[in-house]
Order: C-alpha cells, then sequence, then structure tokens
C-alpha cells in the first residue's frame, strides 16, 4: 500500500480537480465544500413544508468527479457523484439514497441560468434538477418531476448559504 493512499479517504479524496480535464471541472467546483440550507418540501397536496439541510462537497477519484452528501433530517441522506465525461461535453449525475431507496441518475450541463440535470427516476418519470442563482457564497437548487415532459410539478427546493470553502 502507498503512503498517499494509505486509507479509503485519503485515496477517494482529491484536493483539486484534475489538470487534464482543464476548465471544464469547474461547472460544479462551486460546490466543493460545506453548506447550510433552508429546505421547501413542495407536497402533491397540501401547504410546503419547511426544514433546514445541509451538504458537504469535494473532489475525488484524483480530481476526475466532485462527490457531495446532501442531508435532509427525516427525509434523505444521500450522495451524488458527479463525474464529467468529455465525449459527450456533459457530467454523469449519479444520485444514491440507501434512506429512500432511489437511485437516478441524470445528465447535467451548463444552461443560460445556471446548471440543468435531467435525467429519469425509477418508474420512468422524468426528472430535472437544476442550480439558480449560483454565487461563490450561496445557490437556490430545484427538484421538479414531470410524467409527460411538459407539465413540471416542483418537488423540493434549497436555498443554500456557503459555511466553508474547501
Amino acid at each position: 500500500m502507498s503512503a498517499s493512499h494509505s486509507s479509503f479517504g485519503a485515496a477517494l479524496h482529491a484536493d483539486s480537480p484534475t489538470p487534464e480535464r482543464g476548465h471544464k471541472m469547474s461547472l460544479y467546483g462551486f460546490l466543493v465544500g460545506d453548506w447550510e440550507a433552508d429546505v421547501v418540501i413542495h407536497p402533491g397536496a397540501g401547504a410546503p413544508r419547511r426544514a433546514s439541510g445541509e451538504i458537504h462537497a469535494g473532489w475525488v477519484l484524483e480530481g476526475r468527479a466532485i462527490q457531495d452528501v446532501w442531508i435532509l433530517p427525516g427525509l434523505f441522506y444521500g450522495t451524488t457523484l458527479r463525474v464529467y465525461d468529455p465525449s459527450l461535453e456533459a457530467w454523469h449525475i449519479l444520485w444514491t439514497d440507501p434512506v429512500m431507496q432511489v437511485y437516478p441518475r441524470m445528465l447535467g450541463r451548463a444552461d443560460a441560468a445556471g446548471i440543468m440535470q435531467e435525467g429519469e427516476n425509477e418508474t420512468g418519470g422524468l426528472i430535472r434538477w437544476s442550480f439558480r442563482d449560483i454565487t461563490a457564497g450561496s445557490f437556490h437548487w430545484r427538484a421538479e418531476a414531470s410524467a409527460d415532459g411538459a407539465a413540471w410539478r416542483l418537488q423540493l427546493e434549497f436555498l443554500a448559504r456557503r459555511v466553508r470553502a474547501a
């Protein structure tokens, strides 16, 4: 075992993005660090509920990916692996939530308003998750779902504030 990879954490974590992918790694680079969030849960029926959440993100896999942990106590505790694919000029987004037992896969790209991630949920319904109003100290994340691709229903919002940069 090499000294630089003497533990799981040392083998997983990276200090920065890999230089071989250049500026393409910057799309999600803002996320690296620690965040707290005001969360709005939009149920299918009834009034929205409010909660507090947290997000922790860092470079992983020799700087070829970003991994984050999103925590909303009582609802989910999951992780996202975000891997840039130069052949698609997009990011593979893999969300894993062992609490809710959901594992959607999406593609993420920059759009005019920030970042859009699009894919399908476990039942084949369409989902889109977006990052908007991105600054060095805050962002607005939204999760939406659609049965037909025309009508979208807002499910969840995170209004995040940076607690600590990486």
